[in-house]
């Protein structure tokens, strides 16, 4: 499938706060204004896109995502496992720590499936074999441990059908898909979706339009990539920070492509080439459309 032209798609970068590792963009509908992590300042940022300003509220460990609670909190990946965030009172507390082994573990990347259920997946901080794992946190707060063996757990989206669920393993350059119930939340059949040897970056996070193509953050790449459900490359659009690491879809009608960003895998050398690095990024006139983030149902 070729590339698709995209004469009025423009690029900025919608506030000029620096994050070490920007990560979990993520389009609150209920109060319109959208929310991200610094995984290791660490912190949670929420940008009021009506005003530009934006609020930092500090977390006490590092934090890989987060999703939004029915009850108005979140609920967060964290190094210290999963934990109910309160930003309003300032409160952290825990829920359950599947990573409890390894203090060098910690949960990364996450997204709720449209029956409220949190999928996240963990990371190991010196990228040590294939320690990573896949969980899901239920709503009566199980914790279950659905998939392993990989490196670097990211790229977490659901098919607008839910019959499908993708998950990228980073530095093993590879994107997953696996058969997915939405009534039990079983998946099974893992398979090959997408290989991103020789693409110029690897996918980090990601998020699925309406249209069921998958958009994700080409870490190292400089550049977020759109697939077709097919996995077949549909285009390519630069950015200016080299390490973006997740997209997702926002604004009233849910057609800007927010993208997060890092400097913390810059070289000293390559700072001065890449100013906005760190930055949120936006991305307008794509012609697609995301679907509204499920909340958690616990």
């Amino acid at each position: 499938m070729g590339r698709r032209e995209r004469p009025l798609t423009s690029v900025s970068i919608a506030c000029d706060l620096v994050d070490i590792l920007g990560e979990g963009p993520m389009w609150n509908t209920a109060d319109h204004r959208l929310y991200w992590v610094d995984a290791f300042a660490p912190a949670i940022r929420r940008l009021d896109p009506a005003t530009g300003r934006v609020k930092s509220f500090p977390m006490p460990a590092d934090i890989g995502s987060f999703v939004f609670a029915r009850d108005g909190t979140l609920v967060g990946g964290m190094r210290t496992g999963f934990n109910r965030i309160d930003l309003e009172r300032g409160t952290v507390a825990p829920i359950v720590d599947p990573v409890a082994r390894d203090p060098r573990l910690m949960l990364n990347d996450g997204k709720c499936d449209r029956r409220g259920r949190y999928w996240c997946g963990s990371v190991h901080s010196d990228f040590i074999g294939r320690q990573a794992e896949l969980f899901r946190l239920d709503a009566d707060l199980t914790c279950r441990r659905m998939d392993g063996g990989f490196t670097v757990g990211n790229g977490i989206a659901f098919a607008p059908d839910d019959r499908r669920m993708y998950f990228s393993d980073t530095r093993a350059d590879t994107v997953w898909v696996y058969d997915f119930d939405i009534e039990t939340g079983a998946i099974s059949n893992r398979r090959l979706f997408l290989s991103t040897v020789g693409l110029g970056g690897r996918v980090d996070g990601a998020t699925v339009d309406r249209d069921g193509n998958y958009w994700c953050a080409l870490i190292h790449g400089a550049a977020v990539a759109c697939f077709s459900p097919a996995g077949q490359l549909i285009e390519r659009i630069a950015v200016p920070a080299k390490q973006p690491t997740m997209c997702t879809f926002g604004g009233p009608d849910l057609d800007i492509l927010f993208v997060t960003s890092a400097t913390k895998m810059l070289a000293p050398e390559e700072r001065p080439r890449w100013p906005d690095a760190g930055k949120l990024v936006r991305i307008d006139g794509l012609g697609a459309r995301g679907l509204p983030e499920p909340f958690f149902a616990g």
